[in-house]
């Protein structure tokens, strides 16, 4: 396994799970995400990665939510358990990703080859 894969992995162990607003995808839109979370994720059509963009959404949100939710990138899984990231609904985990843990999980994002989900 690599070294980006073992990142991955030990950051998403990092992040606390929370309960979301059922149906709620108020979070989700168009982000990046390293090539290594993306080859996890079902291809997607050029016309549905254009659609998604054109509508300020996910290729993978479905008309349940998330499609992808057990392999959703890093970024995606910080939203609401953050002070920086906040849930619109007010939803959050009883304690936040470590201010360390966030810190290095944006400096990875950062020195990682990024693409459009």
């Amino acid at each position: 396994m690599n070294s980006n894969s073992q990142k991955i992995r030990f950051f998403r162990s990092q992040i606390p799970a929370f309960a979301c607003v059922p149906g709620c995808h108020d979070c989700c839109g168009p982000v990046t995400t390293s090539s290594e979370e993306m080859a996890r994720l079902p291809r997607k059509s050029t016309a549905e990665h254009e659609a998604a963009l054109a509508a300020l959404s996910c290729p993978h949100l479905g008309d349940k939510g998330c499609q992808v939710y057990s392999e959703r990138p890093l970024i995606c899984r910080l939203f609401g358990t953050t002070a920086s990231l906040p849930c619109p609904h007010g939803r959050r985990p009883e304690v936040l990703t470590a201010p360390d843990i966030e810190t290095q999980i944006h400096q990875y994002m950062r020195n990682t080859r990024q693409v459009l989900v």
